[in-house]
């Protein structure tokens, strides 16, 4: 194996102790840097340090070690071209032939809550970033090239290929410069974003989301979490991307305790039904059929909230998600294994329980962590670009209810159109919603006409041998004429919650005032496409 010369400076120190004492055995040079190369020598190596190679010393409390010539030319110089050798060598500089490089740990600073802006300033890393796309840009040819290494899980694939062929083949060097460039590219989006946040930061707090601008470029950062069998149609590839940072309570911090792989539609229905679970201060579920709520309820406890929203819609709830906001215990764990469903989903489950229904090897089981977390926005790809939006989690404010009607509504009506709405948020576009004493009667979902929408949750509602007389109705958008309203009307409903803002809301709330039923306006829609 020809001399190599390795450059070792890294925050992330796993592992590199045992790496570099293997390279050295195979009689690989070390240069390093600042703690790496204290850390090196204290257990024994030989290294040189990198000042002591440039001749040069580091300055401005360590900001610049590595911004030099004899790291750069060293890194930068084609091993194929006859010309960058000759220039290196008049000028005292050999090639570094594998570097191994992590950065200041960035996102795990702004991550710390009592982290200050100086702290995060110092965490951006300069000399690293630069060295790693000197040594990906020259990942090289078959003739040779850089090895750079960013993940102590790489390590052993590099000295495996240094004692089979003496030096890295081109399918490695390449894979990793590949990587270098994604994590390069991701922690300048870290910074980025960070930066964009403060910007708005001050004059946000005295705007309106619609008056609030977005950055000119928003840089996404996803890690890949599993990659699927198909997507929505088996004839799609699919994979499962996280954000880099995960907020409590969101999908992404899921845990798997048993069962077969998740799907891609697993995933996008089990994301609709949590949502919609954990908006819930009391004990609720909600069970998802192709990203719809066809069953919610609210109740005393788990059980009886799962025996109310299945009722709703037994057999769209066939095969689908079933999602709790409380713990699930034994005597849920039997009741919803009384029917075929995709996945379960609940912040916690009895031992018992879960000693239940291992024996449903079938059930995809899952645990998410109560918590707040939120997207900080929601985004949707389109023919040559994406939609970005802020995630519609504004909550309805009880002081902007209006009764429009001549009749008010009574408490227990009031309580039922809360509770309309809020799982009319969770419908799709065009939504109709009938409900009841915290439990859907029935629900209209994604048509293009919200009078076929009330007309498809009368009809479920009477299929399943639900009364509607005197429920309590919520449409996500206002009814843009009359006949939407009679329509639920005349299924049973005695009170309507809406958003109104029609042109026609006068003839609207002329036709309640007429079947003698309260509405309310919310001004507010809850769209959902």
């Amino acid at each position: 194996m020809k001399q190599i010369t390795a450059l070792l400076s890294v925050s992330d120190k796993t592992g590199i102790v045992d790496f570099a004492k293997a390279l050295v055995s195979r009689g690989v040079k070390i240069l390093s840097t600042g703690g790496t190369a204290k850390l090196l020598k204290e257990e024994g190596l030989k290294v040189t340090e990198v000042a002591e190679y440039t001749g040069s010393p580091e300055i401005l409390d360590g900001r610049v070690k590595t911004l030099h010539p004899k790291v750069h030319g060293g890194l930068l110089a084609r091993r194929d071209d006859e010309n960058h050798l000759s220039t290196i060598a008049e000028h005292g500089i050999d090639t570094i032939d594998l570097l191994v490089v992590n950065l200041y740990p960035f996102q795990q600073t702004i991550d710390k809550p009592d982290c200050s802006f100086a702290d995060t300033i110092e965490n951006i890393d300069i000399g690293g970033p630069a060295m790693l796309r000197a040594a990906a840009k020259n990942h090289g040819t078959d003739k040779g090239g850089v090895t750079v290494i960013i993940d102590p899980k790489d390590y052993d694939e590099v000295l495996k290929e240094l004692d089979e062929k003496g030096q890295t083949s081109y399918g490695l060097r390449l894979r990793l410069a590949t990587k270098v460039y994604a994590h390069t590219s991701a922690y300048d989006g870290a910074i980025a974003s960070y930066l964009s946040s403060l910007e708005d930061a001050e004059p946000a707090q005295n705007k309106t989301p619609s008056q609030k601008e977005w950055p000119g470029i928003i840089t996404i950062q996803m890690q890949q979490h599993q990659a699927m069998r198909y997507g929505e149609n088996p004839h799609q590839r699919a994979a499962f991307y996280v954000d880099s940072k995960q907020d409590v309570g969101l999908l992404g911090t899921y845990k798997q305790l048993q069962g077969k792989e998740l799907s891609y539609n697993n995933i996008a229905d089990a994301d609709a039904a949590w949502e919609c679970a954990r908006s819930f201060k009391v004990p609720a579920c909600v069970i998802v059929k192709h990203a719809n709520p066809c069953g919610v309820a609210m109740a005393e406890g788990p059980l009886q909230a799962y025996q109310k929203a299945f009722k709703t819609d037994p057999t769209s709830a066939f095969g689908g998600i079933i999602a709790f906001n409380r713990e699930v215990d034994l005597a849920t764990a039997q009741a919803v294994s009384e029917q075929f469903l995709e996945v379960l989903l609940a912040p916690s489950y009895s031992k018992d329980a879960l000693a239940f229904l291992a024996n449903k090897k079938n059930v995809r089981v899952l645990s998410i962590p109560s918590g707040d977390g939120r997207n900080a926005f929601d985004a949707k790809r389109v023919g040559g670009g994406w939609l970005i939006q802020d995630p519609d989690l504004t909550p309805l404010d009880p002081t902007q209810i209006e009764v429009v009607t001549k009749k008010q509504p009574s408490e227990q009506q009031m309580k039922d159109l809360l509770f309309a709405w809020q799982v009319a948020h969770y419908v799709k576009s065009n939504a109709i919603v009938f409900c009841a004493d915290g439990m859907t009667m029935g629900v209209g979902a994604g048509q293009m006409s919200r009078l076929d929408s009330a007309r498809i949750a009368s009809i479920k509602a009477e299929a399943n041998g639900l009364s509607l007389k005197d429920t309590a109705v919520a449409s996500d958008a206002f009814f843009p004429f009359r006949d939407g309203l009679d329509v639920v009307v005349e299924a049973g409903a005695n009170c309507v919650i809406q958003p109104g803002g029609s042109i026609r809301d006068d003839e609207v709330i002329a036709a309640a005032d007429e079947h003698d039923i309260a509405m309310v306006f919310t001004k507010m829609r809850h769209f959902r496409h």
